[in-house]
Order: structure tokens, then C-alpha cells, then sequence
């Protein structure tokens, strides 16, 4: 997904007993510390909030929360949110918005890969390597370093992703990429398209992380073409894909995860949505910014569509992680 021009401008579960408690999201902006082999990575926190929310413009996107909102409930469920290629961690703010509303803590980070506040390797394999290796440190950041870490419950903890982020999602769980084998391809010439087509399964030691123990996958790039990928996955999936596709996601490719994923539990292909309808419905900036990504093909209502989606997302993780 392209949102580099954007980001050179800018930068317990609670059940139902619990509901009143959680009006709004709260938001704290974080820096993530730098490890040996691990740069210092850039995220947003989310959390259930008891103030109003506040809508306010961060960047080209207008978001709803309450800053540094003070946090207190415990044994809250824990979801980390990877984004696009060259997304950034508000791509997917109305989702993070509504899990912290109805009681999760959430995380959305910027890859330092292909992020469009950090684009060292976009075209090379590193970008996608590197993916899950960051979603396990934040885990690790969140139950060890975080002023949140004491409040979390550890045995609840689920990711989400959209695009190269929903394929990070899939390996996190457990699922072992073979992109030679894969009809994921480009046409141009990049070290990363060369790439594609030798990269085996097996060639490299894909991180995965047990704690994790749901995964919601939007639209993801599908570089698992047979069930051996995806029988490491032993957690419930969350599978949404987009009609239409776009931007190197193609349907047909997309639609075929669903009868090779072994726990699937929610599956659905969106008609009439292309793969940018993933992205929150876009403000007015973000329209003159990048109006590509904020395009939705005629008669799709993409605000109504994220109210679908954000609702679903948040009824499969209250399953999910149910103790």
C-alpha cells in the first residue's frame, strides 16, 4: 500500500458488565527502544479510555481518542496491528479506535522496512523478513518495558494486518512463506522481484510467535500456495479479502487461503471493495494527499463497510481470546 507522500508530510478485554467503563480510545504515542538487532521503532498505543473521545487531524488522518488517557483496568487483551507497504500506524486508526473502545489494548507500529516514515528496504526480502522479527519485539516491549505491561494479560494476545501486514499476521501464527512457489510476482525490475522467484520455503527461519493466539488477516499478500505453509497455524484465523484487489493483490491468488487455512473461523470476500478499502475511510486531507487509496469504486460506502468490519473484528477477538 502507498502512503510514502503521507507520512513525508506527517508523522482484560472489558466484556459486556464491563462496557460502561469504556467510552472513548485512549492514545499515547511511543518509542520503542532499540535492541542489538532491532532498530527503535515508532508506535501508537491504544487503549480503553473513560473521557469523551476527541477528534483531532495527526498527519492526513483524523482520529478519535483522547491523549495519554490514564488507564485503569487490568487483565486487558493485547493486539498488535501491522500495516501495508508503506503504511504507517494510523493506516488502520478506526479499528484500533473501536478494539479500544470495546476493552483491548492495542498496538500499531511502523515498520522500519517499508513504512512511509522508514523506507530502508521496501523492494528487497528484508522487508518482509524483518516484519514479524518487529510484531515479536513489541510483544516483548508491551508485557516487559511498557507502562501498560503490568495491566495486560498475556495469554490474550492476538495481531491483526492488511496487505503485507495481514501476510505478517500469517507468519507470526505460524504459517512458513514459499514465495517461489507462490504466483505472487512483480513486473519490474527490483533486487526484490528477483527475489520472489527463488525464494523457497525453508529458506529462511521465519519468526514465529506462540503467545499469539488469534490472527486477523486483511487482504493479505498470499505467498502460501499449498495447506504444508499453513498447517503450522493451530490458532483461530480471521480471513477478510476484497473483491476487486489492486495494488499487487490479486483475487484469485487471495481467495484460495481459505480452504488451506486450518482454523479459519471468519471468512469473507467484500464485493465491490477494492484492497485500499481496508484503510480507514479517508479524510480530507488524505483524499487530496492520495486520492488513489481513498477511491472506492461506485455505490461502495466504505465508512458503512468499516462499521461491518470493525464490528466483526472486535466479535472475533472477544471469542478468540475468551479465557
Amino acid at each position: 500500500m502507498r502512503l510514502t507522500k503521507i507520512m513525508h508530510v506527517a508523522i482484560g478485554m472489558l466484556f459486556a458488565c464491563c462496557a460502561s467503563f469504556t467510552l472513548a480510545a485512549g492514545l499515547r504515542l511511543v518509542d520503542i527502544p532499540a535492541t542489538k538487532t532491532i532498530p527503535a521503532l515508532k508506535a501508537a498505543i491504544w487503549s480503553p479510555c473513560s473521557k469523551q473521545p476527541e477528534s483531532s487531524q495527526v498527519a492526513a488522518f483524523m482520529v478519535s481518542a483522547s491523549r495519554n488517557c490514564p488507564l485503569d483496568v487490568d487483565k486487558l487483551p493485547l493486539i498488535v496491528i501491522s500495516h501495508g507497504f508503506t503504511g504507517s500506524m494510523y493506516g488502520h486508526h478506526d479499528s484500533a479506535e473501536a478494539l479500544a473502545d470495546n476493552g483491548f489494548l492495542v498496538v500499531s507500529l511502523n515498520h522500519t522496512g517499508d513504512s512511509g516514515m522508514s523506507m530502508k528496504y521496501p523492494w528487497d526480502m528484508l522487508a518482509f523478513e524483518r516484519r514479524p522479527i518487529e510484531i515479536k519485539r513489541v510483544i516483548d516491549y508491551m508485557l516487559g518495558e511498557a507502562t501498560e505491561a503490568s495491566q495486560i494479560d498475556s495469554s490474550r494476545i492476538g495481531v491483526m494486518g492488511f496487505s503485507r501486514g495481514g501476510f505478517t499476521s500469517l507468519v507470526i501464527a505460524g504459517g512458513e512463506p514459499d514465495f517461489a512457489g507462490s504466483e505472487v510476482r512483480c513486473k519490474i525490475d527490483r533486487p526484490l522481484c528477483r527475489q520472489l522467484e527463488q525464494e523457497a520455503r525453508g529458506t529462511r527461519q521465519w519468526v514465529r510467535d506462540d503467545r499469539v493466539k488469534a490472527a486477523a488477516a486483511l487482504d493479505p499478500l498470499n505467498a502460501f500456495p499449498n495447506a504444508a505453509n499453513l498447517a503450522g497455524i493451530k490458532i483461530p484465523v480471521f480471513l477478510w479479502i476484497s473483491e476487486k484487489g489492486g495494488d499487487g493483490v490479486e483475487p484469485d491468488t487471495e481467495a484460495k487461503l481459505h480452504k488451506l487455512l486450518p482454523t479459519l473461523r471468519d471468512y469473507k470476500v467484500v464485493q465491490n471493495a477494492g484492497h485500499f478499502a481496508f484503510l480507514a475511510p479517508c479524510a480530507e486531507a488524505l483524499v487530496k494527499e492520495e486520492p488513489e487509496i481513498c477511491q472506492d469504486a461506485p455505490g461502495f460506502d466504505r465508512t458503512a463497510f468499516h462499521h461491518d468490519l470493525n464490528a466483526s473484528l472486535v466479535a472475533f477477538f472477544r471469542t478468540a481470546l475468551t479465557p
